[in-house]
C-alpha cells in the first residue's frame, strides 16, 4: 500500500483503507480518529497512520452518514485581544478533539451577532461556544435544540437548555475597585465596552452598587471595543481639572487605550492616573508600567466551555484573581 499524501489523479484514501493499515474493524478506527473510545495507545497509532496514508475526512460523506458536521460555530468580538486569544485556544481544544471551528467576529454589534447565528443554523453546525453581545436576544433560539450551544461569560437567558461559564463579575469588580479606594482613590472613571444593557453585566448592574458600598465617586463611560476606536473616549475622560485619580477597564483592551489617552495628555501612570484592567492580557506583563489587572484561568474556562458540547453539567463559576503590578500607586495630594 503506497504511504504519504495521496497523488493527484488518484481516489482519497478512504475509512477502509485506514482500517485495513491498522487492523481494525471500522467502527474501532472511527472511535480512534475521533478520540472517542479505545486506549491511548490505538488512537495515537490509528491518527498516526491517517497522517502517513493522507487520509482526510470528508466532511459531507460524515454529515450525511452520522447526521453530524464535527462544526463547531465560535463566536465574539475580536477587537477585544482577549477574545482573540480567547477563539485561538477554543479552537486548538476543539481540534484536540477532532472538531474543527468556525470562527466569527461579532464586533459588539448584536446585528452582527444576528448574522453569525443565521449563518451557524445555516452550517447545521453540531455545537456553538460563544462570548455573547446581547445574551438577552432572542436570536439565539435560531440555533435549534439538537445544536449543542455554550455561552462564556453570560446565560443565554432567551435559550434555555444552553450550556454556560459564568464569571464572578461581582467578584472582579468589588477587588479592582477595593484596590483604587485602598490605594486614597476616590474619584474612579470607569471604561466600559459599548454593549447591551443585560443581568449580569458588571458595569451597569454591578459597579454602581460596589462604588456606593466603597463611599467612592465613580464615573461610568462607554466605549468602543477596540483599543485605537477608544482613545478619543478615553481623552475625553481625562480632560479638565476634575478627571479621575483612576481609571478602571473592565477589558484590559481599553486598558491600553488608557494608556495611549494619557501619554497624550502628559499624564504619567501610575503618578498622575492609576489604571487597572480586566482580562490578564498576554500584553499586560509586556507594557510599560505593567497593568494591573484582574486575571482568569483560561485554560480551564477553556475546558470547561468545550465539555459541555458532550455533557451538559451546572454552570461553573470563574473567579477573577487581582494581579497588581506597576500602573497603580497611592494617590497623593499634587493630584
Amino acid at each position: 500500500m503506497q504511504r504519504g499524501p495521496t497523488p493527484r489523479g488518484q481516489s482519497r484514501r478512504t475509512l477502509q483503507d485506514l482500517a485495513t493499515a491498522a487492523g481494525l474493524s471500522l467502527a474501532a478506527t472511527s472511535y480512534a480518529l475521533r478520540g472517542v473510545r479505545g486506549s491511548p495507545a490505538t488512537i495515537d497509532r490509528v491518527r498516526a497512520l491517517a497522517t502517513e496514508l493522507g487520509y482526510t475526512v470528508d466532511p459531507i460523506a460524515r454529515a450525511l452518514a452520522s447526521g453530524r458536521t464535527g462544526s463547531v460555530g465560535v463566536s465574539g468580538s475580536l477587537r477585544d485581544l482577549w477574545q482573540q486569544d480567547l477563539s485561538v485556544m477554543l479552537t486548538r481544544a476543539l481540534r484536540h478533539r477532532g472538531r474543527y471551528a468556525t470562527i466569527a467576529d461579532a464586533d459588539a454589534d448584536p446585528e452582527q451577532e444576528r448574522l453569525i447565528v443565521e449563518q451557524f443554523a445555516a452550517q447545521r453546525v453540531d455545537g456553538a461556544l460563544v462570548s455573547p453581545v446581547d445574551p438577552a436576544a432572542d436570536y439565539w433560539r435560531l440555533l435549534g435544540p439538537e445544536v449543542a450551544v455554550v455561552s462564556i461569560g453570560d446565560a443565554l437567558i432567551a435559550r434555555p437548555g444552553s450550556g454556560s461559564v459564568l464569571f464572578d463579575n461581582a467578584y472582579g469588580v468589588h477587588t479592582a475597585l477595593a484596590h483604587l479606594t485602598a490605594l486614597g482613590h476616590q474619584r474612579i472613571g470607569l471604561l466600559a465596552p459599548s454593549l447591551p444593557t443585560t443581568p449580569g453585566r458588571p458595569a451597569e448592574v454591578l459597579a454602581g452598587e460596589v462604588a456606593a458600598g466603597l463611599g467612592i465617586e465613580l464615573s461610568v463611560v462607554a466605549a468602543p471595543a477596540a483599543t485605537t476606536d477608544a482613545v478619543t473616549v478615553v481623552a475625553a475622560m481625562l480632560a479638565g481639572s476634575d478627571r479621575p485619580t483612576a481609571v478602571f477597564c473592565l477589558t484590559d483592551s481599553l486598558a491600553f487605550a488608557v494608556y495611549r489617552a494619557a501619554r497624550e495628555a502628559g499624564l504619567r501612570i501610575p503618578a498622575d492616573l492609576s489604571v487597572v484592567g480586566y482580562d490578564d492580557h498576554q500584553l499586560a506583563a509586556l507594557v510599560d508600567p505593567g497593568l494591573t489587572t484582574m486575571a482568569w484561568d483560561e485554560d480551564a474556562i477553556v475546558e470547561a466551555a468545550v465539555a459541555q458540547l458532550d455533557k451538559p453539567a451546572d454552570a461553573p463559576m470563574f473567579r477573577p484573581e487581582l494581579i497588581v503590578r506597576s500602573s497603580t500607586s497611592p494617590r497623593t495630594e499634587a493630584r
